[in-house]
């Protein structure tokens, strides 16, 4: 499924974009004209750093799709979620004397997979999900949606570097299992003990070569039927439960 912006959500123009970065609104995306300058786009370039919201450059007719009003080469959309900080929610999981249990989710860029994802995760016991600022599904009112509400109490943290977040996990103390079919171990036969960083890729091709490298283990669903893989919320629920059950 396609991420679409809801228009509802919209913010257009230079000075209103600004304004919501200012106030600390949480910005699922925003679209730049291509070639815009001027005083004013200076000024939201430079509150851009730092901030984990995906940027697209586009030309003036994919922003003219989004609105016919006057939106001087600027639109940005609301989310729906307040995003977390990374590092202060797995510092915060740890004072609150639990043990961490979060899910990474590598490119997954469908929105109902993600939702479902969410719920699941929720009902595992999950303190927080993890994504990249790019080249993830966007969160939308259909991911509030299928999460069944879930979105509305798990944390979410949108991260620059993926592989930068996984390895603060590490330093941290968790673990990290990757679920992928290049497993050199089926679900099973793995021991699983909290702290602990669940991983799930791409729709497409899985998790990337770089971050399957970062992962102390790797984990495959044994399959007895003649598909090779299952839908990746699929494949998260069942490894989410075995987390849950294995940590008691």
């Amino acid at each position: 499924m396609r991420n679409r912006p809801a228009k509802a959500n919209m913010l257009y123009g230079i000075r209103a974009v600004i304004e919501a970065i200012e106030a600390g609104r949480d910005l699922e995306r925003i679209f730049i004209q291509k070639g815009l300058k001027g005083d004013l786009i200076k000024e939201l370039y430079n509150l851009l750093p730092g901030l984990t919201v995906p940027l697209s450059t586009v030309p003036i007719e994919r922003i003219n799709k989004f609105t016919g009003k006057n939106h001087q080469g600027v639109v940005a959309f609301l989310s729906p979620i307040k995003y977390q900080p990374f590092e202060e929610l797995v510092t915060s999981t740890f004072e609150s004397g639990e043990s961490p249990f979060f899910l990474v989710l590598d490119r997954i860029t469908d929105v109902r997979n993600f939702g479902a994802l969410a719920r699941t995760a929720e009902a595992c016991g999950v303190h927080g999900i993890i994504i990249p600022t790019k080249n993830a599904a966007q969160v939308n009112a259909d991911a509030v949606k299928t999460s069944a509400g879930a979105l509305n109490s798990i944390p979410v943290c949108r991260v620059e570097r993926l592989s930068q977040a996984i390895n603060f996990l590490k330093s941290s103390g968790l673990s990290t299992i990757a679920c992928s079919e290049k497993g050199n171990q089926t679900l099973p036969d793995a021991k699983i003990e909290l702290p602990v960083a669940l991983i799930l890729g791409s729709e497409e091709d899985g998790i990337s070569p770089e971050i399957l490298k970062l992962s102390d283990q790797i984990c495959s669903i044994p399959m007895k039927g003649k598909i090779a893989s299952l839908n990746v919320s699929a494949a998260g629920a069942i490894f989410m439960y075995e987390v849950a059950r294995q940590s008691g």
